[in-house]
């Protein structure tokens, strides 16, 4: 052990503080003082990175390490970018860092700024002990990350593919966490994520004065089709990964259905549920400019996901279900990735939590969100999710992906330090 844990907290805080909201407008502060500060804490190491920039301040960090020894390379990537908060809504400033009752809060502390700094934590003790793994890695700090990694991962791979050239696997965000499942704690390594269709619905309709009738009124049309989809029960579809998470709760449980499992997740059910079925979501609404004048057209933004293999049958049943008068079409469309449980990479995960927590039980599943493993896989490599953090069984912890007072706990990430140190011995 290279004790990474003495300073992934501090880091943790110095990235919360430096504001990266992601409003997916171009509107926001962009990532390029964050990038400078990575690139600081690698450059005092002895580490050299390079920062790239698809857009004026819209940066990626990107550095080599590790041993150049013939073997595969690995990818170990974090984005800088968070979603936008509002301190209004916080009991904290959302980017103060402050530590409260054993919790840092802010903007990032889970998504994904913790991983981030276990990352650079990691690196940084094993630099600084000579223990640099066999094995050539790759590490990468992205941009745009919650708004599709257009300006991130993606342009990456389109502009510099050369920066991957032999790598085969990869690691990043949202696994590794407990929930706590029949008295044990029940640790999720995320083997893959469902498709992101980002989709735009518009109707029209005939615009006219507010006090007449008007059976043509495109924001009913909308509506109507919103309520459709919410309405819309989809059919359940257990793939592999979800299917070998079923088996292990049934070991701990009996638990016999997907239904059944769910019931031992608690708060944690709302996502791990969504890894068997599509789902859509009404995020936006634009309409109108006056309260007595029906506008001639109206328009939704929905989130749609779907499972692997699922892209083209889900966007036909969402035309069908949204009817003729509402055209539907593409904001983001990006692919459904899963991959095998098994293999070296498996392997160290499973050993270096065990060692952490030997009453530990592991399992994969299918993650509801997108990552930049989207992009990844564009070049043929693997990807799986593995931030390791050991949470208190009565944290709501998948609320905070997003959400208001987002926190984790400190000794959660000192936990994920020192795991991840132990799984870059072993990789």
């Amino acid at each position: 052990m290279y004790i990474p844990d003495a300073e992934v907290v501090e880091i943790c805080r110095d990235l919360v503080r430096i504001d990266t909201s992601n409003y997916g407008d171009g509107s926001g502060p962009g990532e390029r003082v964050a990038a400078e500060y990575v690139a600081a804490q690698l450059a005092e190491v002895g580490i050299e990175a390079e920062i790239v920039e698809s857009e004026p301040g819209r940066a990626s960090v990107v550095a080599q390490w590790g041993a150049d020894n013939g073997r595969p390379g690995l990818l170990l990537h974090g984005h800088l970018d968070v979603v936008p908060a509002f301190a209004e809504q916080w009991q904290v400033d959302p980017f103060a860092a402050d530590i409260v009752d054993g919790y840092l809060y802010g903007r990032g502390t889970v998504d994904m700024k913790d991983f981030d700094a276990i990352l650079l934590s990691v690196v940084r003790a094993r630099q600084r002990a000579g223990a640099v793994p066999n094995r050539p890695i790759t590490l990468v700090f992205t941009a745009d990350e919650e708004a599709g990694s257009l300006l991130g991962a993606h342009w990456l791979v389109e502009q510099r593919p050369e920066l991957f050239e032999g790598i085969t696997e990869a690691i990043g965000e949202v696994g590794g966490f407990s929930v706590p499942v029949a008295g044990r704690r029940l640790y999720l390594i995320q083997t893959g994520e469902k498709g992101m269709a980002w989709l735009r619905l518009k109707a029209r309709g005939t615009q006219g004065h507010g006090s007449m009738a008007n059976p043509d009124n495109a924001v009913n049309h909308v509506v109507r089709s919103l309520v459709s989809l919410a309405d819309h029960p989809w059919p359940e579809d257990i793939g592999p990964s979800m299917g070998a998470l079923l088996a292990k709760v049934r070991e701990l449980t009996g638990a016999t259905t997907m239904d059944e499992a769910l019931e031992h997740f608690g708060p944690a059910a709302r996502m791990i549920g969504a890894g068997v079925r599509n789902s859509t979501n009404a995020t936006i609404l634009e309409a109108g400019y006056k309260h007595n004048v029906v506008p001639a057209e109206a328009v939704a933004y929905v989130d749609g996901r779907f499972l692997p293999g699922q892209r083209e049958s889900f966007q036909a049943e969402v035309q069908r279900l949204v009817g003729d008068r509402v055209e539907v079409s593409p904001h983001v469309l990006q692919p459904a990735l899963e991959y095998a449980f098994e293999g070296d990479l498996v392997d160290a995960m499973t050993v270096s939590l065990h060692a952490e927590d030997p009453d530990a039980v592991i399992a994969p599943y299918l993650m509801s969100g997108g990552t930049d493993a989207k992009a990844w896989d564009r070049l043929g490599i693997t990807s799986y999710g593995f931030a390791p953090l050991r949470l208190p069984d009565d944290l709501d912890f998948t609320a905070l992906f997003h959400g208001i007072d987002e926190r984790v706990p400190v000794d959660a990430l000192e936990f994920g330090a020192r795991v991840f140190d132990r799984f870059l011995g072993l990789v």
